[in-house]
């Protein structure tokens, strides 16, 4: 369960999985599937897609943009890094006050035509930012009328904390669309002919120390967009019959009630990295004895501490940057991660039966979520498996210890606050829900069952 924060309150976001070097496709999920009730809300053989994810990972799409000082780098992961740096740079860190110059270089993606007339865009990237080094990720969007918003920073971020404080950059809006924390939406959706968001390009800075050599490397980087319409319910999808449960490890957040406040304090507020961490060692990844010696040797489960102080996003507060957590991930040998939405739980079924577990986002009242206890405004867990009537299996970490981790919720309502984009709240008053969204964590080179499963519910 994240703490109550008005900036997600107001909005819904979304997660993708990508993987780099043999994954041959990123492209959009441009055509509607046969069934996919949950697509649009309004019944079997919709017509159009609501949700498009495109990212570059391949030495060919770091070759197709355009160059400032950046270079295309070949091999088994390829990637993009500093070839001759474009320029020197300054930054103050608003969360500490210091200035420090630095070399940069940038690289821009081409244009990406939407398949979705988008009222969300939420951007991914996967990099390796050694001590001195950091990137900045912004996306640019062409509104349906021809015209386009600033660049908007998407995020701020290294992997430790030793040069600047990773972050989102509040405040930015062209009074059309504003990025709230880890999302750029359009501020009136709802409206029947409002402003929709055609194509976009994304850009990359990468930073280094001055006359240093070397510097941060990104392996993935991309968005996905989204249209999804409003509703506060959804069809319920068909369960597929069979049973299949995945052993992913368990964590509880509420043991850590009250642990390290510069990292918003444990308990609630670390649903999403404790999430994160489930599947990381799901996928056999841990954090060194190093990484942990900075934790009190007194407390369990230290990989989770580790996994909020890694998450934490000095702008926002907490850990429950979407791509912050995705970020995180990918910072593990060969692997790779994206936020995206996806449509149905016809969609989770494939990935599981495929050996790939999910995180969700998703709110809900008390009443709303049988077997819950606990009532949210947004909240992270992860899905594991389906019983044979086809009810989710879920790791959630909202759970008193570690044992009680494992859950079992009945199918038509976890569905329905997992799909929906509308809801009430505790006081009645109608909020923004999250609308399928979801993080995806993969091998960099999955296997032929998963690189299948993945192509399915059309993140590549």
């Amino acid at each position: 369960m994240t703490a109550p924060t008005p900036r997600r309150a107001l909005l819904t976001a979304a997660l993708a999985a990508a993987a780099v070097a043999t994954v041959p496709g990123g492209k959009a999920a441009a055509t509607a599937r046969p069934g996919r009730d949950a697509d649009t809300g309004t019944g079997a053989g919709a017509a159009y897609p609501t949700i498009d994810n495109r990212f570059w990972y391949s030495y060919a799409h770091w070759q197709a943009g355009t160059h400032h000082g950046t270079k295309a780098v070949a091999g088994t992961r390829p990637g993009l890094e500093i070839g001759t740096p474009a320029g020197r740079t300054e930054y103050t860190d608003p969360h500490t006050g210091k200035k420090t110059a630095w070399e940069y270089a940038g690289w821009t993606s081409p244009v990406h035509r939407s398949a979705v007339p988008a009222t969300e865009a939420i951007a991914s990237w996967n990099a390796r930012t050694p001590a001195g080094t950091w990137i900045q990720t912004e996306l640019r969007c062409t509104y349906d009328d021809g015209t386009t918003t600033p660049w908007y920073v998407m995020g701020r971020w290294a992997s430790g904390e030793g040069d600047i404080r990773r972050t989102s950059v509040d405040g930015q809006t062209d009074g059309r669309t504003t990025v709230w924390t880890d999302t750029l939406a359009v501020d009136t959706p709802a409206k029947a002919a409002g402003t929709r968001l055609r194509d976009w390009q994304l850009r990359l800075t990468l930073h280094r120390k001055p006359g240093a050599t070397g510097g941060p490397t990104v392996w993935l980087a991309g968005a996905m967009a989204s249209g999804v319409p409003d509703r506060f319910t959804v069809p319920p999808s068909k369960p597929s019959g069979t049973a299949h449960e995945l052993k992913v490890p368990r964590y509880s957040q509420e043991i850590h009630i009250g642990r390290y406040p510069e990292y918003d304090n444990g308990g609630e507020a670390w649903c999403s990295p404790t999430s994160s961490q489930m599947i990381i060692e799901f996928w056999g990844r841990k954090p060194t004895a190093r990484d942990l010696a900075w934790v009190n040797p007194s407390y369990s489960d230290p990989q989770v501490c580790h996994a909020a102080r890694s998450t934490y996003d000095a702008a926002y507060k907490g850990c429950g940057n979407w791509p912050f957590n995705a970020a995180y991930a990918a910072t593990y040998r060969d692997m790779a991660a994206v936020i995206t939405r996806l449509a149905s739980l016809t969609d989770l079924e494939t990935l599981i039966r495929a050996g790939i577990p999910v995180i969700t986002s998703q709110s809900f009242l008390p009443e709303e979520l049988t077997g819950a206890g606990y009532g949210t405004s947004g909240h992270l867990m992860t899905v594991i498996g389906f019983t044979g009537a086809g009810d989710v299996i879920a790791n959630d970490p909202n759970s008193p210890n570690d044992a009680a981790v494992r859950r079992v919720y009945r199918r038509t309502e976890w569905e329905n606050i997992w799909l929906r984009t509308r809801r009430h709240n505790a006081a009645g008053k109608e909020v923004q829900a999250t609308g399928g969204v979801c993080y995806l964590y993969v091998p960099a080179r999955p296997g032929v069952a998963q690189l299948a499963a993945l192509r399915s519910v059309g993140v590549i």
